[in-house]
């Protein structure tokens, strides 16, 4: 314990330093390590952090862990909430980009393995989750010209929970319920132009954002653009200013993120990864965070991925 609390205290130190200074420079990342992936969520005023654990050539990772902060600032390791060889009987391999919901007094955490989809229950936000369906809620090669990987689950105002999913093509469905099955009948396919993977949807006065990673994570311009529908389902417009996060000077590989609203405001934070600095690549990403704003017609404004969240908090 106190290891940790001295490798918070130091983290802390350094990002408040890269503030005083006001280098000419990108942020440090907010979590230690190699981190891909985020999903940023909040429950009960304090805040979390779901990536996929980084590092391995072919995305190799076998497990997922949570991070938790009260400040968007100092992150607390809350340790492993899934491992795919201990937790599930369909999978021991390539956990990637997970993602959280909450309903009923439930976290619901949807991953992928094995390039599938699966989901896990747990009573709250670090787990302990447990598999309830023993086998992938959405399988791999269920559609045609769609990887089975990027889960993101969408609870609207009126408890409705659709969740989004794809790489290659960006599938769509309303969720039973129970938050762990749906009618394959009614998966849609609301692939934009120039989509690839990662597809992330919110609401904002009344209007329903759907954005996206394109080109490769490998790839220096991976990148996230944006539609806006009138529905959850769509049918969505690509907006016309895009990309709204993208490379810049030393940040490269901007992409595959989330978008969360800052508790009783209207301020906004994206969390996206990059390649690490320096020496980063398309195995070899950290996670970040950045404001996300909006101009006066509700449209989103390009992300300044050399501002960092703490100088808006």
């Amino acid at each position: 314990m106190k290891r940790e609390g001295s490798a918070l205290c130091v983290r802390a130190f350094i990002v408040l330093l890269w503030c005083a200074t006001g280098l000419a420079a990108a942020p440090p990342p907010c979590l230690p390590g190699l981190n891909a992936d985020p999903h940023l969520a909040e429950s009960g005023g304090v805040f979390y952090l779901y990536p996929t654990s980084d590092g391995t050539e072919g995305w190799m990772s076998t497990s997922f862990r949570a991070w938790s902060s009260r400040d968007l600032l100092v992150w607390k390791d809350e340790g492993v909430v899934l491992d795919l060889p201990r937790d599930l009987k369909w999978a021991e391999v390539r956990a990637w980009a997970p993602a959280v919901a909450f309903k009923g007094g439930r976290c619901y955490y949807y991953f992928s393995a094995a390039q599938s989809i699966g989901v896990a229950v747990g009573e709250g936000p670090v787990g302990p989750f447990k598999d309830p369906l023993g086998k992938p809620l959405v399988a791999k090669g269920a559609w045609k010209g769609c990887q089975s990987i990027d889960p993101m689950v969408f609870v609207d105002g009126d408890g409705a929970a659709y969740l989004f999913f794809g790489q290659g093509r960006c599938m769509a469905v309303k969720l039973n319920d129970d938050m762990v099955s749906f009618d394959p009948s009614q998966v849609r396919d609301l692939t934009p132009p120039g989509y690839n993977e990662g597809p992330f949807v919110f609401k904002r006065n009344g209007i329903y954002h759907l954005s996206w990673s394109e080109f490769d994570t490998r790839d220096p311009r991976y990148s996230v653009a944006c539609a806006t529908a009138d529905s959850p389902l769509g049918p969505y417009r690509k907006a016309a200013a895009n990309p709204i996060l993208k490379q810049r000077g030393e940040v490269k590989g901007a992409g595959h993120h989330s978008i969360l609203r800052l508790p009783g405001r209207d301020e906004w934070v994206i969390a996206y990864h990059r390649f690490r600095i320096p020496g980063g690549d398309g195995y070899r990403r950290e996670t970040c965070l950045s404001p996300l704003r909006f101009d006066a017609n509700g449209a989103i404004l390009p992300v300044d991925v050399f501002e960092a969240v703490h100088n808006r908090l």
